[in-house]
């Protein structure tokens, strides 16, 4: 049977600790015991871990120091793929942001786009915790070793700004419903296949209704290639995942 798997929160030595909320999930709804075993991921490897203590706000466990790689090992290394989502309804969006972790993406950064509803961009702020919570929870369910780094909301025009989009991104595609007819049959995975595996990439989707022209127009200047899914026009929570796999599978 595979053991569940939790992303420490502090770890010392061959200790490794979960706290707050993260520790009574495990204490109070799945009624974890003294002497339960599970893997635990470090950040650095994946250790067996036995609960040594145990309490509603915090669960320790000793992590094994057996060499053998069943009992430890490293974690594989995953291509690195940023997603640049704009914000829309929380709901679709936030079921955006667990399947994309489930499927591995390494980076997700929330914009402000000029299409998000007002209402929305002001509270996407507040919403910066629960959000780190989602991923941290797709991640252990998916048996990540690590959740993705998700950052808080940014306005379009400020992504290139204090290294909110990191300078080693060696590919740039904007996801676009409708392209002009020159770029007509350019489709994402085209422009990944031409690219070497192991490189980074970031992928645009914009919220409903698509980016607007200004917006794409901004994108094209700073760089950004333009790339469509296909003929039909996708949901935003569908264009971010299938965009993710489709990366993800063209640099493996």
């Amino acid at each position: 049977m595979t053991r569940r798997r939790w992303i420490a929160d502090q770890v010392t030595g061959d200790t490794a600790v979960l706290v707050g909320e993260h520790a009574a999930h495990l204490a109070r709804v799945l009624r974890a015991e003294v002497g339960q075993e599970f893997d635990i991921a470090t950040g650095e490897e994946i250790r067996r871990g036995t609960i040594t203590t145990i309490s509603n706000d915090r669960v320790e466990f000793a992590l094994d120091v057996a060499p053998d790689k069943e009992r430890r090992f490293q974690p594989s290394a995953a291509p690195k793929i940023t997603l640049v989502l704009a914000i829309f309804k929380f709901d679709r969006m936030e079921w955006a942001i667990e399947k994309c972790t489930e499927i591995g993406v390494a980076r997700i950064i929330p914009v402000i786009a000029r299409r998000t509803d007002t209402h929305l961009a002001a509270a996407a702020a507040k919403r910066c915790e629960r959000w780190q919570r989602l991923v941290r929870q797709a991640a252990e369910q998916s048996r990540r070793s690590a959740p993705p780094e998700i950052t808080d909301p940014v306005k379009l025009k400020n992504l290139d700004d204090a290294g909110v989009l990191s300078k080693s991104v060696q590919t740039r595609v904007v996801l676009a419903e409708s392209l002009a007819e020159s770029e007509e049959d350019t489709r994402l995975g085209d422009i990944l296949q031409s690219r070497s595996s192991g490189s980074e990439v970031a992928l645009a989707v914009g919220p409903e209704g698509g980016w607007a022209d200004g917006e794409l127009s901004w994108f094209y200047e700073s760089g950004w290639v333009a790339a469509s899914l296909g003929d039909t026009i996708l949901r935003a929570e569908t264009a971010a995942i299938v965009a993710t796999a489709l990366a993800l599978d063209a640099l493996r």
